[in-house]
């Protein structure tokens, strides 16, 4: 599942730019119910993402069972952060 496809999924809009922010907490929701379900390593990181970008990513201890899993969390955090104009 691609990033657009997420969207599409969550947001009824592969458009970014076009997710309302009434329409955040519902897909968040939606979000967080299937990566509570989901047992493949690839599309629970690739959730996992996505609820960063929302702010509403679970901790990573909770999130993942494999430290090799945390470590890429943290490394995609800290990509965030160096990217970040703040």
């Amino acid at each position: 599942m691609d990033m657009q496809d997420m969207l599409q999924r969550y947001f009824g809009t592969s458009d970014f730019a076009a997710v309302g922010p009434e329409a955040v907490p519902a897909g968040v929701d939606r979000m967080l119910v299937d990566f509570g379900l989901e047992e493949d390593r690839g599309r629970k990181f690739a959730l996992w993402s996505l609820l960063l970008m929302f702010d509403a990513a679970p901790d990573l201890d909770v999130a993942f069972k494999l430290e090799e899993d945390r470590e890429a969390a943290r490394n995609l955090m800290d990509l965030m952060a160096a990217a970040s104009p703040d």
